[in-house]
């Protein structure tokens, strides 16, 4: 009887595995295509990070404005005079410049130290009160949860307590410095205008938002809302008196 002699079998190369050399350049290849992403994953989560505190600094400031607005938060010129903007009545001859009802640095300087009379604290349940006020402090490290807010009122000349008025607020992070200078992201001074959206948490010396509403109430007047907003011109494009 003849007997076969089993032959040996021989590994093919997808049964081999990598080698040391090919594991290496492998973990080169991933570390390479990782440190070319990182920066676009660093952005992406610091732009993340912004928009949340910009939209919760954006959430104080609505509550903010309704407070006002509903009478349980007292308005800027009730702390002080120094908190109302005035401005001349609107007329045909004089209408209303935009920049009038907008917010710059001579006008609405910015705060000084925490102890401003325009100033007030967004805590983190959501109750505000005025700097001056006894336990207006913070009570949270988190730049998320509180904001300072700094509030004043563009008021016509002459204007009743019903004749309402324009309230101009600008929201800063808690954890602002008051030992360096304050920015803001509109003004007449470069100096102290910036953004507070940058490439890494954000520049907590600017304000996450500034905002502007109208306050008044039911007896208040379209003549009142004409000299405080501006006259409309006529199918003509002549301005008219507030009648």
């Amino acid at each position: 009887m003849i007997k076969l002699k089993p032959q040996q079998q021989t590994s093919s190369s997808s049964d081999s595995g990598f080698t040391i050399i090919e594991s290496l350049l492998a973990i080169i290849v991933v570390a390479i295509l990782l440190a070319a992403i990182s920066p676009v994953l660093v952005m992406s989560t610091s732009i993340r990070v912004q928009s949340r505190r910009i939209e919760k600094a954006n959430q104080a400031a609505n509550t903010f404005i309704d407070g006002v607005r509903t009478g349980s938060i007292k308005a800027p010129g009730e702390y002080s005079n120094n908190n109302k903007i005035s401005l001349d009545p609107a007329t045909a001859s004089q209408p209303r410049n935009l920049d009038e009802n907008l917010i710059n640095l001579t006008k609405m300087p910015v705060p000084a130290t925490k102890d401003d009379s325009d100033l007030y604290l967004f805590q983190k349940d959501g109750i505000i009160c005025h700097t001056s006020e006894t336990g207006c402090a913070k009570n949270s490290d988190s730049p998320f949860d509180e904001f300072y807010i700094q509030a004043r009122q563009i008021i016509v000349t002459g204007s009743g307590v019903n004749d309402g008025y324009r309230l101009v607020i600008r929201v800063y992070r808690s954890d602002v410095d008051f030992n360096k200078p304050l920015l803001t992201s509109t003004g007449n001074s470069t100096k102290q205008t910036a953004s507070a959206v940058t490439a890494g948490v954000g520049n907590r010396q600017a304000p996450a938002i500034e905002k502007t509403a109208d306050v008044g109430n039911i007896t208040t007047t379209f003549q009142a809302l004409c000299r405080r907003l501006g006259v409309a011109p006529d199918k003509d494009g002549n301005n008219q008196n507030c009648q």
